[in-house]
């Protein structure tokens, strides 16, 4: 934790990492947790006490009553989801009014996004990205061209602004010849929500965050999805539309460079990714089926499967460099725990190439691998590093010279209390 610094949690492959779970962890530290880019799209889960809760919008840092949540001006909001999501916490006993803080810069999301979000895909083909089909891209996308709804119009002549928005997209759906939707009754919940968004503290989030860095106090960024979604540095065009990287932190909460204090990097003992796109590591045999049920691999928000694969080093060499990761964390590292052997892939092989960098386009482009033994013990029930199995210390010890970046977090079970600090 950094005094007077936002540190930042970035997911740095395909995202799904745990971030929730170690933001949970985290928040104690700090006094402000904010979430700078992404939407609904995003589901965290925690579990403690036997709980289970999937947050999309809302900070991890929610379940400490005197800590700020800040959603930033990077994030885009579906008020409709928003408010099912805190009306399921607020169910649970917290009180979120009093704990969150809303941008007024961060966009909206309306129905007929979503609408949109169908139909360019649709209209794709065979070359679906596989998004979640939350209205993300064209919000992103209509905030660009300077068009887009933002939290602060609800506030001031919202029906006026909204009406025109909305025949703009009914325009744009009529020439993709998509109009066989109906937005009737999913548009009345969606209004509800702006309602009940008019009840929280919308405010200059920037300003908030500024002053409080001023007073010495420290934030937790907690970043969504993975460096390899980021829609300049992941694996175009089958990314998000939001800056998942450092870099996203500074304008998804208005907030200097030289204000980020420690960067955490947030992998798996193994590697995932949700939707379409290339994914040089993945397991098409029984051994990536295995992963993906021990690992309970299946989407928080969609429950679409994920597809499974070994550690790739490429990756994560790439994602350190570009967040300048200071500090990395390893989850679910018992998911491997009855493998005989472990596979890491250290390069790309292509056309008789071989590469240890990411390149431009990783179509095509095959994993190379080391062996290491597995540790085939159960890391579940340990509570401390001096507990581990040789083998998987040396696994650690592996990955830590590989990226030249210390593993000092080691999450070993889906609970809160099941995360080893080094």
């Amino acid at each position: 934790m950094s005094k007077g610094k936002v540190d930042a949690l970035l997911g740095i492959v395909f995202g799904d990492e745990g971030k929730g779970k170690v933001v949970d962890v985290f928040t104690p530290k700090y006094d402000i947790v904010a979430r700078f880019a992404g939407g609904p799209n995003a589901g965290h889960t925690i579990i403690f006490e036997g709980k289970k809760f999937v947050l999309r919008s809302i900070p991890s840092g929610i379940f400490a009553e005197d800590k700020v949540n800040i959603i930033g001006n990077g994030c885009v909001i579906a008020p409709d989801l928003f408010m099912a999501e805190a009306r399921e916490l607020e169910a649970a006993g917290y009180d979120l009014r009093s704990r969150l803080h809303i941008s007024k810069r961060a966009h909206l999301i309306l129905p007929t996004h979503r609408v949109l979000d169908r139909a360019y895909e649709a209209a794709k083909g065979k070359n679906k990205v596989g998004t979640t089909g939350k209205g993300i891209g064209p919000t992103y996308s209509e905030k660009a061209s300077r068009t887009g709804l933002r939290v602060g119009d609800i506030l001031d002549g919202f029906e006026t602004k909204y009406k025109t928005l909305k025949a703009r997209h009914e325009e744009i759906l009529r020439n993709l010849n998509y109009t066989d939707y109906d937005i009737t009754n999913e548009e009345k919940l969606w209004m509800e929500g702006v309602e009940y968004m008019r009840s929280f503290p919308l405010t200059d989030t920037e300003i908030e965050i500024n002053k409080a860095l001023r007073e010495g106090k420290s934030v937790l960024a907690e970043g969504a999805q993975g460096t390899m979604l980021d829609i300049d540095h992941g694996t175009y065009p089958f990314v998000s539309s939001s800056s998942t990287v450092c870099g996203g932190v500074c304008t998804g909460l208005g907030v200097a460079p030289n204000s980020i204090g420690e960067v955490f990097g947030i992998f798996k003992a193994y590697s995932t990714r949700v939707g379409s796109g290339p994914f040089p590591v993945e397991l098409f045999d029984e051994t990536g089926d295995k992963i993906r049920e021990i690992g309970h691999e299946y989407g928080a928000v969609t429950g679409r499967n994920r597809r499974c694969g070994w550690v790739d080093l490429v990756a994560l060499r790439y994602a350190i460099m570009v967040n300048g990761v200071t500090q990395l964390i390893m989850m679910k590292s018992d998911v491997l725990d009855t493998f005989p052997t472990i596979k890491v892939c250290v390069a790309y092989e292509k056309d008789g190439v071989r590469t240890t960098d990411m390149p431009f386009d990783t179509e095509g482009w095959q994993a190379v691998y080391e062996e290491l033994p597995g540790w085939q013990t159960e890391l579940t029930k340990m509570t401390s590093e001096a507990e581990f199995p040789q083998a998987f210390r040396n696994y650690v010890k592996y990955l830590e010279q590989q990226l030249e970046t210390p593993i000092t977090i080691l999450s070993v079970g889906p609970d809160r209390a099941q995360t080893i600090v080094r």
